[in-house]
């Protein structure tokens, strides 16, 4: 017996001749940015050598990041006044721009300007692309579309670390970004003739459209640039860099308020402490994530594919980890899930920590990684889940892209502070530089842990 709604059979499933273009181009967006995302943290430290730029190692993961908030910021307002289309022409295009950039960087500076134009796309393509769904797709049909963007992130995550790593032994690191340019090419085509068919919204007589959020788009530009502040403290003397954290710091604080639900910065109980937690947990798992390829590399003298399949196998322990916790459900408590969850991330870098500290086999790291991926699959949608039931209907969607807001933000934060010291500290010459990028990140992890009771009831299943 079918499930599909009748209206739903009438249109055909998501690859009927009607939808066949449209989900396939919009999977492919979705997977060629989920591949970049994953790609650069194996290429970057072939990257670093070759173009002199260990300085400014950090900065080129969290440029896009920041800019990234911007994008999401703008495309959602953008899109509630005129619709996805232009949203996704114009964030498709700055993505584009910025692979052209990074990929014929001639040095690390070029390559970051690259870096904050792809971000500011990628961002913003993601929130017009769910926006197209709920405009294209009848509801029936939604489930079965973001299943197929769910794998778009996890594909990439098995296959692309190695993949990039081969590309760049090969043929040059410049052709991991140039060749996601390629594909990105008739991956847009797909998705027009569908884009033509979403018009604007659709507004009563008389009412206004959907007025510019010009505070919020203001507040999420401050936070951008307060984190960029942040990365560049290994560029400043010492004095100068003191009163650019204080400043930074305070501008970060002031303009994140408004992008998170109240007492978020305090771990609030309930939802606040839900979305911290994303936060703090992004920022311990990519804090170390960045930084074990080039651990590998420099420590144990792994090539770029070689050092790939780490990061390979802490993302197939996260969608193996995620399968189970969808299988299990209420049997694991959702604060018992979002602790095991924790508690295997601060395993995972602890075993970071103690591998170049003590001069341990790699394959210590590569297990312990392999732990902190299966923590993350366990309880990252555990967040989604338990934010929405505990937000009003009017508080659903900017409680939802707060989560992402914090786990951006908080992973910028994280490489601004494992930068500086990784720099202060003799980069990837000196072992103990990897030693203090990862104990920052344990920190972080061990005060994720320490407020998990916060985020949910004790009686919450």
């Amino acid at each position: 017996m079918s499930t599909v709604a009748p209206s739903a059979e009438r249109e055909g499933g998501v690859l009927s001749r009607r939808y066949l273009l449209a989900t396939l181009g919009m999977v492919a967006l979705i997977g060629i940015a989920a591949f970049e995302s994953l790609a650069v943290t194996t290429v970057m430290p072939v990257i670093a050598r070759e173009l002199d730029g260990e300085q400014l190692y950090s900065l080129a993961f969290a440029a896009p990041l920041a800019t990234g908030v911007v994008g999401m910021v703008v495309a959602g307002n953008w899109a509630d006044r005129s619709g996805p289309r232009v949203v996704i022409v114009a964030s498709v295009l700055a993505f584009g721009v910025g692979l052209a950039i990074v990929g014929t960087a001639p040095d690390m500076v070029v390559l970051l300007a690259g870096r904050l134009v792809q971000g500011l796309g990628s961002g913003a393509v993601i929130v017009g692309l769910y926006v197209m769904v709920s405009r294209l797709y009848p509801p029936a049909l939604h489930p079965l579309i973001f299943a197929g963007f769910a794998a778009a992130w996890v594909v990439p995550g098995l296959v692309g670390p190695v993949v990039a790593g081969t590309v760049a032994e090969t043929v040059g690191w410049h052709w991991v970004f140039l060749g996601a340019l390629v594909l990105a090419v008739p991956a847009f085509l797909m998705i027009l003739p569908s884009l033509r068919r979403v018009g604007p919204p659709v507004v009563a007589p008389g009412e206004p459209r959907v007025a510019w959020s010009v505070g919020r788009i203001a507040w999420s530009g401050g936070a951008a640039l307060a984190v960029l502040a942040l990365n560049l403290l290994s560029e400043l003397p010492l004095g100068a860099a003191a009163a650019v954290v204080v400043v930074a710091v305070v501008v970060l604080g002031v303009a994140l308020r408004p992008l998170l639900p109240r007492g978020t910065l305090r771990a609030a109980p309930g939802v606040p402490t839900l979305v911290l937690l994303r936060g703090l947990v992004g920022a311990a798992f990519l804090g170390s994530d960045v930084y074990l390829p080039y651990m590998l590399s420099s420590e144990y003298g792994f090539s770029a594919s070689a050092s790939g399949i780490t990061l390979t196998l802490g993302a197939v322990a996260w969608a193996g980890a995620s399968w189970a916790q969808g299988r299990l459900g209420a049997r694991v408590p959702q604060l018992l899930g979002i602790r095991i969850g924790v508690a295997l991330v601060v395993v995972g870098v602890l075993s970071a920590v103690a591998s170049p500290l003590l001069h341990l086999t790699p394959a210590v790291v590569i297990v312990g990684w392999s732990l902190a991926g299966a923590g993350m699959g366990f309880m990252y949608r555990r967040f989604s889940v338990l934010v929405l039931r505990g937000s009003g209907d009017d508080e659903k969607g900017f409680n939802s892209s707060a989560l992402t807001i914090a786990d951006s933000s908080g992973s910028a934060v994280a490489l601004a502070v494992t930068g500086a010291a990784f720099v202060q500290l003799g980069g990837a010459a000196e072992p103990i530089a990897f030693v203090a990028c990862f104990a920052v990140a344990l920190a972080v992890a061990l005060l994720a842990f320490a407020v998990t009771g916060r985020a949910v009831p004790r009686d919450v299943t």
